[in-house]
């Protein structure tokens, strides 16, 4: 089981990195249909090429090849033991270097690695996952998603309080104008608007990944179609150029919510690459 485990998320790793999901290829080609800006026409039609050219080469779509984020589902009647998050993390590690990913891994101690003085793991394979979120899930499955986020969206994302003052389009407004900000910031555009509301920060952010992992181009509720619809107003458009396609869909994901005054909202403005996802069975029912 341990070759097999690791060989899957090497190669879920590899996929993450260098490929578009269907939905997002269809969400590049309706953006191409009806933009009428030709430089950001020209944009879209060139990164969906360049996400063809990685796809078809299993290389990396963009040179910031990312931070492996995880979450994993565990069927009821499945069990994840201490060993197969190991053989997970030696996945993720064989991965990154299939990629191949970008040496990013700080050495050293604490105040090292903060102030970067400890210098660069120059393997690629170096780079730490983030901690795994774990969920459950209705098939008898463990079942394993592999994201990989660039430096551009954490340093234009935002979590903090909103005060909804009992109204919904209270924390809609909110969202929009912090999604507006952020993606006239980030130059990577179009985004992907990845939203998460909870009860803390870090309940927010963990609904911000979930709601990656579960969101659909091709299907966006009323409040998803509203904040893609506003934020695309501000003509930001494609690398700052321009246009009717600044975000091209938003994935929200709304967690248990408190008897409070305000709601904790984390917003990330993924770049036109991301989501950068797969997803693997690892292990069916025994």
């Amino acid at each position: 089981m341990k070759d097999d485990v690791v060989s899957l998320v090497r190669e879920a790793l590899v996929e993450a990195g260098s490929t578009f999901r269907e939905d997002k290829k269809s969400a590049y080609r309706r953006a191409i249909e009806i933009e009428s800006n030709e430089k950001a026409k020209w944009v879209l039609q060139t990164i969906l090429e360049n996400a063809e050219v990685a796809e078809k080469n299993r290389g990396p779509l963009c040179d910031d090849t990312g931070i492996p984020h995880l979450v994993l589902e565990i069927g009821p009647d499945c069990s994840v033991t201490g060993r197969m998050l190991d053989e997970i993390r030696e996945g993720v590690r064989q991965g990154l270097q299939k990629l191949p990913g970008r040496p990013m891994g700080i050495l050293g101690d604490d105040g090292q690695r903060i102030d970067q003085s400890g210098g660069l793991n120059p393997d690629g394979g170096g780079v730490e996952p983030a901690p795994i979120l774990l969920r459950p899930c209705k098939e008898n499955v463990v079942r394993l998603h592999i994201l990989m986020f660039g430096g551009g969206p954490a340093i234009r994302a935002k979590t903090y309080r909103v005060f909804h003052r009992h109204n919904v389009q209270a924390v809609l407004d909110e969202i929009v104008n912090w999604a507006s900000e952020s993606v006239a910031q980030l130059g990577c555009s179009p985004c992907t608007l990845a939203v998460g509301i909870g009860r803390s920060h870090f309940e927010a952010a963990a609904m911000m990944l979930q709601a990656q992992v579960d969101g659909s181009y091709d299907v966006q509720n009323d409040m998803e179609r509203e904040i893609t619809r506003r934020v695309n107003e501000t003509n930001v458009g494609p690398l700052g150029l321009g246009g009717k396609i600044s975000v091209l869909a938003t994935f929200m994901k709304v967690g248990p919510q408190r008897a409070s005054g305000v709601r904790i909202v984390c917003v990330r403005p993924a770049c036109c690459f991301e989501p950068r996802i797969a997803t693997v069975d690892l292990k069916l029912k025994e």
